[in-house]
């Protein structure tokens, strides 16, 4: 059977990693993400994903801690690494694949310095890229660098895993029985709506860039292989 995609960036964000807890990680949330990551990479779509630090440490928290955000947020930068760096070990246990793990700020022992075109060449012979370090700057959420890298890559798609939401609502799911799953939804209209689906920083970049997107529920086994063989998953977000 067909897949619509040749290359997706996978935005994860540390809650993802952390399961039902939301804090450090779960190894069965990570075993769980590993499987459906190497799901999609064995349709033979070239694979990038891009981790969050939520799960080790919150910049917008730093004032509880007397830290300052600049400050905070490079801690968060050191948590998406070390997040990069888990994963890396759970697809490995499942793999033969080479799995790469590129950092936005240099930490030469443990892993490769994102250069883009090395990352362009391992996708391209089939390695997996883990993309950590968000952009190597405070006061931007990893949103921003799941936008940024699917952009420079060139990715046909960006995945963006959403916990205890299967997609974009016109309201909350979890409060109304009645909210309505959006099955498509243009950039515009979700701003309209003022539905919070990412950072808006990293939405309006998205939208100017004319980049496709979809939101899914990353505890649904599967749903990233359903997406890629068309089927209505989750909100296909578009230009």
């Amino acid at each position: 059977m067909g897949h619509r995609y040749r290359r997706l960036v996978l935005k994860l964000s540390g809650e993802a990693i952390s399961g039902p807890s939301g804090w450090g990680v779960d190894p069965a949330a990570l075993q769980h993400l590993a499987a459906e990551v190497l799901a999609v990479h064995r349709l033979g779509i070239e694979v990038a994903v891009v981790v969050g630090g939520g799960n080790y440490f919150r910049g917008r928290e730093a004032e509880e801690w007397g830290i300052g955000r600049a400050e905070a947020d490079n801690i968060g930068i050191l948590g998406t690494i070390m997040n990069g760096l888990m994963l890396r070990g759970a697809l490995t246990a499942l793999t033969d694949a080479d799995v790469r793990v590129m950092t936005a700020i240099p930490v030469q022992s443990v892993a490769e310095p994102f250069i883009r075109l090395r990352a362009d060449a391992h996708l391209k012979v089939g390695r997996i890229v883990i993309l950590a370090g968000g952009i190597g700057q405070p006061y931007v959420t990893t949103d921003y660098p799941a936008v940024q890298r699917a952009l420079e890559l060139e990715a046909d798609a960006l995945l963006v895993a959403k916990r205890g939401v299967d997609g974009v609502y016109d309201k909350d799911p979890n409060r109304y029985g009645d909210a309505r799953r959006f099955r498509t939804l243009t950039y515009a209209r979700a701003l309209d709506l003022g539905v919070k689906i990412m950072d808006t920083a990293a939405f309006v970049l998205a939208d100017d860039h004319r980049l496709t997107m979809h939101v899914f529920d990353v505890d649904a086994a599967g749903a990233m292989t359903a997406i890629c063989r068309g089927e209505d998953v989750g909100t296909l977000v578009t230009p």
